[in-house]
């Protein structure tokens, strides 16, 4: 690449190197298009770097401490001590090597990488600032763009990101120290799984929703059995109460929160991290130059292919909407670079598994019963409580369900939903089923090996035929 005025050409040019960018970029590459992939910060992006993959490590790590603090009634007795700073280290290094495989990845297929923060000069062609003053900029010229520049946190109306007192999820993930109390605003997927991090590591946890209970858009039951199991590690629950002002302590920081009536409540904390959902990253890609629109959410609409209002211009992943999830940007990352290379490819919404990894872990994919009526459908539902399930309980849990939802008629499976012990593994049986069309009997008559977590999701299919054996 030259640096300056001159301006060089790509065929595929891509736009952030996350999940979804990467992925485009590498299979771009492969089907002989010429790529570059522009990225301004680490490659890998908000999942390997501040989200999924360290939010995970600490979740591992704590459940550790916490499981060896309760591993009484297996005869094991031991009280761990915790030290944040080794294991911050340990996380990091966990990180570090995975975002040198991406880049790895990336020159091995052949991708051009070029390191800075590109914008749109016209519908052909980007500027590329590389870093600070004086480090230059470049312009390349493409045939097809890739926007994949993912999210961020959304902060509260007072409550900025100061990577002190008031914590994004990125920040709370670079914690050094366990905060003596902690006061998390949200009780959706992040606040659930960081407050569980950090009440197994010993924090006194308080959490604020807007709202009525937790994980809002998940189904009641399932919800419940997660704000149970919550509640019995001390976190301690405030629905209905938003953020409203806060001020600095000698302890650290006095929150107040007001409900429907405008009722104040005052909470003190060491830290407040603040949870409340993420939004598109679009602000530097001056997208006025090219007149391209986002919605009132920021997000930029697209086509069952990835395409933009503009034919040569692609969004996959967070930036192009909701669910923002890794393995959504790596699908739209695959059917984006397919048609930039005129192979046929159109992505569908149908089987995409959405997990959390709270304590116990959620996992769902398609349908609820309830969505399902609304699409016209005869639902028939089986259940398997995990407690029935002996290898559930051989790793000491008993909480949780596997639940399908099937059409009662032709018994194709239309969803699934799991609250238990490796929710997010055995979701992807249940996603291949609906992906490929099968019917319960396909589950049902698939012979699982005992003893498995994965015999519950058997079970849970012959339920719905009122075949179930284990169950009632």
């Amino acid at each position: 690449m030259v640096v300056g005025d001159v301006t060089t050409g790509t065929e595929l040019l891509v736009i952030g190197g996350g999940p979804g960018g990467y992925v485009a970029a590498i299979r771009g590459a492969q089907l002989g298009l010429d790529t570059t992939l522009v990225e301004r910060d680490a490659y890998g992006g908000t999942c390997l770097n501040h989200g999924c993959i360290p939010s995970k490590a600490l979740i591992s790590a704590s459940d550790v401490a916490h499981d060896a603090r309760q591993a009484e009634s297996m005869g094991v007795f031991a009280d761990p001590a915790v030290d944040m700073a080794g294991m911050t280290e340990w996380k990091d290094g966990v990180i570090t090597r995975l975002t040198r495989g991406v880049e790895s990845l990336c020159e091995s297929a052949g991708v051009n990488l070029v390191e800075g923060t590109a914008e749109f000069v016209d519908d052909g062609t980007v500027r590329v600032a590389h870093g600070g003053d004086g480090q230059g900029s470049e312009s390349l010229s493409f045939e097809h763009a890739i926007v994949a520049t993912g999210s961020r946190p959304m902060a509260v109306p007072g409550f900025e990101f100061d990577g002190g007192h008031i914590l994004s999820s990125k920040d709370a993930l670079a914690l050094e120290s366990v905060p003596e109390k902690l006061l998390v605003v949200g009780a959706g997927y992040i606040g659930m799984e960081l407050s569980t991090v950090f009440a197994k590591l010993g924090a006194e946890v308080t959490v604020v929703e807007m709202l009525g209970d937790v994980l809002p858009g998940y189904e009641d039951d399932v919800a419940a059995v997660v704000r149970d199991r919550a509640e019995d590690l001390g976190i301690d629950f405030n629905f209905g109460e938003a953020a409203d002002d806060w001020d600095e302590t000698e302890e650290g920081i006095r929150v107040q929160t007001v409900d429907e009536d405008d009722a104040v409540t005052e909470y003190n904390a060491e830290k407040c991290l603040v949870a409340v959902g993420r939004e598109p990253v679009t602000d530097t890609l001056a997208l006025e130059n090219i007149d391209l629109q986002t919605d009132e959410n920021g997000v930029i609409p697209t086509d069952d292919q990835c395409r933009t209002a503009y034919e040569s211009v692609f969004a996959v992943g967070d930036v192009a909407g909701e669910p923002m999830l890794a393995h959504k940007a790596m699908a739209e990352g695959e059917v984006a670079a397919r048609a930039a290379a005129g192979e046929p490819a159109a992505f569908d919404h149908q089987a995409i598994p959405a997990a959390v990894f709270t304590d116990p872990e959620i996992a769902t994919v398609g349908m609820t019963e309830s969505e399902a009526e609304a699409a016209g459908f005869d639902p028939v539902t089986g259940q398997m409580p995990v407690r029935a399930n002996g290898r559930a309980l051989t790793v000491n849990e008993k909480e949780g369900f596997v639940r399908v939802v099937a059409d009662a008629d032709e018994e194709f499976l239309l969803g699934a939903q799991i609250v238990g012990p490796e929710a997010s593994e055995l979701i992807a049986e249940l996603g291949l089923g609906i992906e490929m069309g099968a019917r319960l009997e396909d589950i049902a008559g698939t012979i699982h090996t005992h003893p498995t977590l994965s015999e519950a999701v058997h079970e849970a299919a012959a339920a719905a035929r009122g075949e179930a054996v284990h169950t009632r």
